[in-house]
């Protein structure tokens, strides 16, 4: 009998090597950058170009699938999940790095997570029960249990509300003073959380992020050995935009514990 998820996976990571020349060939030639809701939620020609790419060429093999993305949701399309199977998808995650020359292309499907660095060449692919991996290579999340020997990355978002930039500094003051041995932001919410898949860092959270940009990253984490949990500890809703991906729980509960979540804001919610 076919295997049709891995069927459909390895159309996702094939579509992505081709989304990802595109891109590479965006940033070494012309771009053309637009605004979204302000100077620092950037969306490019190629993220539309790359969103279209991706999704006619699931469409013309899988017919029935569906489609949550990006740059269509902010073109008006509803952000909901039907009963077919799902791609959720980011053709350029971490957009303000895109134009500073780094750039992410990800796909989701909702057993499996494909998460494409292109500038790096690194190919993050995760399937439900059959492990994690980069270019073929097994990943596992680290060890650590102190979180005073840990590195935790997190970004600032684009939302430059006053009131939330504060949250956002008070609780990366609240982590530097635990303390940790550093905190860093690979500028995409899909690469920071593989980055906890490798155990380059122990742990990422994040406020105002989106389905696309978590999906394909959570699977990845989870069967790389790590957890996804809310700010509040219960389990990772993916519509609730705000993430805590850790290598174990230990480490995942510390930072739930020290940091302070503005109300969650559905996905649904004006962009």
């Amino acid at each position: 009998m076919a295997d049709l998820w891995q069927e459909a996976m390895d159309h996702a990571v094939a579509v992505a090597r081709k989304a990802g020349e595109i891109v590479r060939h965006a940033v070494h030639n012309d771009m053309k950058v637009l605004c979204k809701s302000s100077s620092v939620d950037l969306v490019t020609k190629t993220d539309q170009k790359v969103e279209q790419l991706i999704i006619d060429s699931v469409k013309e093999k899988f017919p029935k699938h569906g489609f949550i993305g990006e740059e269509s949701v902010a073109a008006g399309e509803p952000c909901v999940l039907s009963d077919n199977p799902t791609w959720i998808v980011d053709p350029v995650d971490g957009t303000t790095n895109f134009v500073h020359g780094a750039v992410f292309v990800l796909l989701f499907q909702l057993e499996f997570g494909v998460v494409y660095s292109c500038i790096e060449d690194k190919m993050y692919t995760a399937r439900r029960g059959k492990g994690a991996f980069c270019n073929g290579d097994p990943l596992q999340v680290s060890d650590q249990k102190e979180i005073n020997q840990s590195i935790i990355a997190t970004e600032f978002g684009s939302n430059r509300d006053p009131e939330v930039v504060d949250v956002i500094f008070s609780n990366m003051r609240k982590i530097l003073c635990l303390p940790v041995h550093g905190i860093r932001g690979a500028g995409s919410a899909a690469i920071n959380m593989c980055m906890v898949a490798s155990g380059c860092v122990e742990a990422y959270y994040e406020i105002g992020i989106h389905c696309w940009d978590i999906a394909a990253a959570a699977v990845i984490v989870e069967e790389a050995g790590g957890v996804l949990m809310d700010f509040e500890g219960g389990p990772m809703d993916l519509m609730s935009r705000r993430i805590i991906a850790a290598n174990n729980k230990t480490i995942a509960e510390r930072i739930v514990n020290e940091i302070k979540a503005y109300p969650a804001i559905r996905d649904d919610a004006p962009l």
